[in-house]
């Protein structure tokens, strides 16, 4: 599909289509930590990871326990790098551009938490050790400087009604991970079955 004939962005006049947003809005941006943000931090336990480099813009999920984004200081929080797909485009981004982006969900709860600002990767013993999770040391942290932080209204949890029970999928509803990769490597169904079994117990059992 081209998209030569859509408008660009600078062709469209978004004044004339958006109110501006409220003073209440605009004065709960906030260039630091306040103690109402760090009693949302204490019970975070998921946020996405924006990061970006001149090859193009990423967004990868982060989770853990209760308070595993850690308060330094009123413009700084750190959080452990724990093991994924090993694909580490984040922190490969971030070696090109510190400008990073956190946007927090709370389950159960219809509102947002964005963080904005500038990270680095980090590898100090003594924060290493802050950051572990039981005996699990990470090989590596980052640590935030807040250059934003602002609460986002939960509207889109409602739209999608994200946090009702029968919103829950079905498994069976969409291909699994053992059906994707036959999919893509022309493995036979047996197979793609015993992949499955594999990938479920490592992303419920290997988690550190």
């Amino acid at each position: 599909m081209s998209h030569s004939n859509l408008p660009t962005l600078s062709a469209v006049d978004l004044d004339q289509r958006y109110d501006p947003p409220s003073e209440m809005i605009v004065k709960g941006v906030m260039p630091r930590l306040l103690p109402f943000h760090v009693a949302y931090l204490d019970v975070a336990t998921f946020f996405c990871l924006a990061t970006g480099s001149a090859q193009g813009l990423d967004a990868s999920p982060r989770g853990g326990e209760p308070g595993f984004v850690r308060v330094l200081d009123e413009k700084t929080v750190a959080f452990a790098d724990w093991p994924g797909n090993n694909r580490i485009a984040s922190l490969r981004n971030l070696t090109e551009d510190n400008r990073i982006g956190m946007l927090f969900l709370f389950p159960g709860l219809e509102v947002f938490m964005r963080i904005n600002g500038h990270a680095q990767i980090r590898v100090e013993p003594a924060l290493l050790d802050r950051l572990k999770e039981g005996e699990r040391t990470p090989k590596t942290a980052i640590v935030v400087t807040i250059d934003e932080v602002l609460f986002h209204c939960g509207k889109a949890i409602n739209r999608a009604k994200l946090w009702r029970a029968e919103s829950q999928l079905d498994r069976n509803a969409v291909p699994s991970m053992g059906d994707m990769k036959a999919a893509l490597t022309g493995m036979d169904k047996a197979t793609a079955s015993a992949m499955d079994e594999g990938y479920y117990r490592a992303v419920r059992g290997d988690l550190y």
